[in-house]
């Protein structure tokens, strides 16, 4: 990924150098992004792709035959942007501090055997898009996308409403707002200045491709 790094310290070196005339709008500053916020938006691609597996549960029950395509491309990003980015992060820098406070060392313990055993079903899941899928194949697929739906649906909630409010109350507030750059660093690294709007764009594509993306669908009818 380009980065106009160049452009931009050019930008402000004129704007220091010349003031802006009084009637010129105020430039607009971005407030950062706190932690719980940059890993609760993560959630929210987690959650998206839990409803894709929901769309293929349903439509393999249904004797419909199995989207691979979209299987694929959804079990990947939960391999590449969940487990290998997203729940590394959270056990260096939020499960790792509170076990050095001996914060919820119970809740922490569970949550990384949790993410653990879902890296073994995106191995299964994954392995079912490489070959064609038998009947006892379908079944276990099911099964393992329904068991990793569950898992993480339940996991993500505690995180959001038990681990990070823990977090940010246990973490001294320089740290803390430190993390904010470092969780940024860390995605621009991997996935580029526009990393995550790339992540969300290609799980909309998958929604499109299943015809699972119209929000307005959700909406149950009056009654």
């Amino acid at each position: 990924m380009l980065r106009l790094s160049g452009v931009t310290a050019g930008a402000a070196l004129v704007t220091a150098t010349y003031p802006a005339p009084a009637s010129a709008a105020p430039p607009v500053v971005k407030a950062p992004i706190t932690p719980p916020e940059d890993l609760m938006r993560e959630h929210g691609v987690l959650t998206r792709v839990l409803l894709v597996y929901r769309e293929i549960i349903h439509r393999i029950e249904h004797g419909e035959t199995v989207p691979v395509s979209e299987l694929h491309a959804a079990a990947s990003i939960i391999r590449v942007f969940i487990e290998d980015h997203h729940a590394r992060l959270e056990e260096q820098y939020v499960y790792a501090p509170l076990r050095q406070a001996r914060k919820l060392a119970s809740t922490i313990s569970t949550l990384v055997l949790q993410h653990r055993r879902g890296r073994v079903l995106t191995d299964r899941i994954l392995a079912v898009t490489r070959t064609p899928a038998t009947a006892p194949a379908r079944r276990r697929l099911i099964d393992d996308l329904a068991v990793f739906v569950r898992m993480y649906e339940v996991h993500e909630a505690r995180e959001d409403t038990v681990v990070f409010p823990v977090f940010r109350e246990t973490v001294p507030a320089k740290q803390f707002n430190e993390l904010s750059r470092i969780l940024e660093d860390e995605e621009d690294r991997r996935f580029g200045t526009r990393g995550f709007a790339y992540i969300v764009n290609e799980v909309a594509d998958i929604e499109k491709a299943l015809d699972i993306h119209d929000l307005s669908q959700f909406t149950p009818p009056p009654s």
